[in-house]
């Protein structure tokens, strides 16, 4: 049978004739892959061909039924609260993150809950079934209604959904599956494609709740194309790192619920165990009377979290000084820096800095550039900073204060953890009479804040 050359984008998905240095479809460069297809035989009415999509008339929005939010909870609330409330009943949710995270340890570890109610299908194209058995048991996961297949062969395991009619179905990995009619090896974009389309059908035809585990490159993005994510209504992202107890789910995509919620876990030797507190846990073994540290409220989708910021600021050795962040974006430091040199007078030109966000998480809004400004500010001038102070507000780049969203919230969770002064921006007074056991002191300037704290 002839062979077919086509070259495919890594990112969209574009299939060209010939290589381009630049792919036409989204403009990324040196994405454009080799891949070699045989010209599609007939498909057979078994495997994949089951699920094709009966055609049905369009109707009205009156004439649409549908059923109350029904949600089946996993057993874990911090999960619960990423994905909107639960698992929605034919729902296809990615779970991305880098290798040894935790992704087929939560999987499993919810199966236990789920498997109450629920029949449930493992399909694993990584591990042998006596390796998740062994990872079941660690566990302590030993629910009947789960159901271990190994195979990575799509229409085998179209097959195996169709008979054993499963209402939670696991995916792991999408980057192993393959469907025997297309010539690309499993993980290639044209797979990828193939195989995510497949299950979204099953999905929503059989009302499955669905779950794909899926790899991401090194760069950090979730391996495949783009398309991957369209196709799917929800993508969670684990976030911290493997030598840390905490990890973070965060959604960055979701068709039922916030984008802009998280769930924090611990990583234990008996799995991933929910964290309701963050801020508490964040705080945990602080310094005391140490300078370079700032305590700051960030907003995660509904939910108000403080954390530890940590700066330092030594003499450079050399002609060029550095700057490092980790956990918020060194764009933002350089601003923040520049303002310090310009408005406030703090040289800080021929210093290194180091910024840190303790406990892994990933900062990106505006509202805590007070506590950066002070952390760095603390360091620089070796003065630390009161440990029952919580720092809040975005700094423009005259050195004003700039109001944030969900102030009040932000100062009740200070409030609640006993700290007994919040730095805010200039705000309605009416509104912060109800927080008695605070101290809540305004500024306009950052000008103000460094001379009064520092």
């Amino acid at each position: 049978m002839k062979q077919k050359t086509v070259f495919v984008c890594s990112e969209c998905g574009t299939e060209s004739p010939k290589w381009n240095g630049k792919c036409p479809g989204c403009g990324a460069w040196n994405t454009m892959n080799e891949e070699k297809v045989l010209a599609k035989p007939a498909r057979s009415s078994s495997g994949a061909a089951a699920f094709a999509m009966q055609s049905e008339p369009p109707k009205t929005l009156r004439n649409i039924s549908i059923t109350e939010d029904i949600r089946i909870h996993t057993g874990l609330g911090e999960l619960d609260r990423v994905l909107g409330g639960g698992i929605v009943p034919g729902s296809l949710v990615l779970i991305g993150g880098d290798p040894g995270i935790g992704k087929s340890t939560i999987l499993l570890q919810i199966c236990e809950h789920l498997g109450k109610t629920n029949k449930i299908l493992y399909v694993s194209g990584e591990e042998s079934q006596s390796q998740i058995k062994l990872r079941a048991n660690r566990l302590s996961v030993s629910t009947e209604s789960l159901k271990l297949y190994t195979e990575t062969n799509m229409a085998l395991i179209c097959e195996c959904i169709l008979r054993e009619k499963p209402d939670i179905l696991i995916v792991d990995s999408v980057q192993t599956m393959f469907n025997p009619e297309i010539s690309p090896a499993p993980g290639s974009v044209t797979q990828i494609r193939d195989t995510a389309a497949t299950l979204m059908r099953i999905a929503k035809e059989q009302s499955i709740a669905t779950f794909l585990v899926g790899h991401v490159t090194k760069e950090g993005s979730i391996a495949g194309p783009k398309i991957l994510e369209h196709i799917v209504d929800s993508v969670l992202y684990f976030e911290g790192e493997q030598h840390r107890a905490f990890r973070i789910i965060r959604a960055i995509k979701n068709r039922f619920g916030s984008t802009n919620e998280i769930g924090v876990f611990e990583m234990t030797s008996d799995g991933l165990h929910e964290i309701p507190n963050p801020s508490e846990a964040m705080l945990s073994g602080r310094p005391a009377g140490e300078p370079g540290s700032c305590i700051i409220c960030t907003m995660e989708g509904t939910r108000p979290v403080l954390a530890e910021i940590q700066a330092l600021a030594a003499q450079s050795s050399f002609g060029n000084s550095r700057r490092t962040s980790t956990g918020i974006d060194l764009t933002r430091v350089l601003i923040i820096l520049a303002v310090m040199d310009k408005r406030i007078g703090l040289h800080i030109s021929s210093y290194d800095v180091y910024v840190n966000v303790v406990g892994g998480l990933k900062m990106v809004e505006p509202a805590i550039d007070m506590g950066v400004f002070l952390a760095i500010a603390s360091s620089f001038r070796n003065k630390p900073i009161p440990e029952d102070v919580v720092a809040i507000g975005e700094i423009g780049l005259t050195g004003e204060l700039r109001s944030c969203s969900y102030l009040e919230n932000r100062i009740s969770e200070a409030e609640k953890l006993g700290f007994k002064r919040c730095l805010i921006p200039p705000y309605s007074r009416e509104k912060l009479k109800k927080f008695k056991k605070i101290e809540i002191s305004s500024y306009n300037n950052i000008r103000d804040v460094v001379r009064d704290i520092l």
